[in-house]
Order: C-alpha cells, then sequence, then structure tokens
C-alpha cells in the first residue's frame, strides 16, 4: 500500500500533493458534492449517460480549477482577497482642516 505524507513539519500548513490550506478543503468538499449530486440526479430519474458525463466533466474541471487557484494566489491568497474587498477604497476625513493642523498643548489633552 502507497503512503503519501500530509504533514511536513511542525507548524507549517497542512499539504497534500500540492495543495495547501483552504485549497485542499475546497478540492475534498467539491469532490465529495459530485459525487451526492450524482447520487441525486441519478435517483431522481437522470438518464445514467448524462449523470455519468456531468460528472466526468465536472469533476475534472473542479481538480483542475482548484490546483490553479492554488498556484496563483498561493497558502494565504484567496484569504487576501477576501479581506481586500472590505478594506475602503479612500479615508474620509470630515474634521476641519484647521483642528487637523492644530497642535495640542501639553497641559490640556
Amino acid at each position: 500500500m502507497a503512503e503519501y505524507p500530509i504533514n511536513k513539519g511542525i507548524g507549517r500548513s497542512v499539504e497534500y500533493r500540492g495543495l495547501k490550506a483552504q485549497y485542499l478543503f475546497i478540492f475534498a468538499v467539491g469532490l465529495l458534492s459530485m459525487f451526492i449530486l450524482f447520487v441525486v440526479m441519478y435517483v431522481a430519474g437522470v438518464p445514467q449517460w448524462f449523470c455519468i458525463g456531468f460528472t466526468a466533466v465536472a469533476a475534472p474541471s473542479l481538480v483542475w480549477l482548484t490546483f490553479r487557484l492554488n498556484a496563483k494566489y498561493g497558502q494565504y491568497g484567496l484569504m487576501k482577497l477576501g479581506a481586500a474587498r472590505f478594506h475602503p477604497r479612500y479615508i474620509i476625513n470630515r474634521k476641519r482642516i484647521k483642528r487637523l493642523i492644530k497642535t495640542r498643548n501639553a497641559k490640556h489633552p
């Protein structure tokens, strides 16, 4: 039986065949959802060859997309993209200019 190393050291993120961190989770959940979708379609009465064809196209697409995202954005890239949406485009300062320039005295805070 083949052995696959899952973790390559203490303090490093989980990596499996090049997939790191959240991409491994996306990959596993995506393939599991493909399987569940296949079963639901088959039980619902969709023709067998359509179910097989859909899964045969969708699963490799998911694998390709996951590895592509991993290569493009890296370990923390998707989190950085998500955080960038919450950054303001510009900062609005509505204080008067006189108050911005004014220096404070040591006695009065």
